[in-house]
């Protein structure tokens, strides 16, 4: 549980620096695009309404809240399920990944009414439409953990 916690909590912190560095600090909110090594890395200003992709995105404060509770229930839910089980590190580790970037987008939907997503990665001649955030990553690689990891309990050797 500790793991899973801590894991949460860094993953949180980190998304939520990284958007504050990028979006206010370097002012991609205003300049919109902001080359890093293009294509490869390039950071493009995006508000996201709705889910991945901004899929179901303009229907207003309904689903924004809604959105937000969803991302609260989850995370609340994921925290049951890892007090209840004994998870391995990688388990926990990935219980927390998720949390911390469900939060982190919450939170943006809180403040912003949206979720700020600025990453853009393209490669070998594919233009890649879409933003994405740490966040983001963390939700995927959380939820592709626990679908691997939660099958492994502690060892209590």
């Amino acid at each position: 549980m500790r793991t899973a916690t801590l894991s949460a909590l860094i993953t949180f912190l980190i998304d939520q620096l990284s958007k504050w560095v990028v979006v206010q600090y370097l002012s991609l909110k205003t300049v919109g695009q902001i080359d890093v090594l293009p294509p490869y890395l390039t950071f493009i200003m995006a508000w996201n309404e709705g889910a991945n992709f901004g899929l179901l995105s303009g229907h207003g404060d309904l689903l924004r809240w809604g959105w937000i509770a969803l991302a609260v229930v989850i995370s609340g839910w994921v925290l049951v399920w890892v007090r209840r089980e004994e998870f391995s590190f990688w388990g926990n580790l990935s219980a927390g990944l998720l949390i911390g970037g469900a939060l982190g987008n919450a939170i943006d939907r809180v403040i912003y009414g949206a979720v700020a997503d600025f990453l853009n990665m393209s490669c070998c001649g594919f233009r890649n439409p879409f933003s994405f955030n740490v966040a983001d990553i963390a939700i995927f690689a959380g939820a592709i953990g626990l679908i691997l990891f939660t099958s492994e309990k502690k060892n209590h050797a």
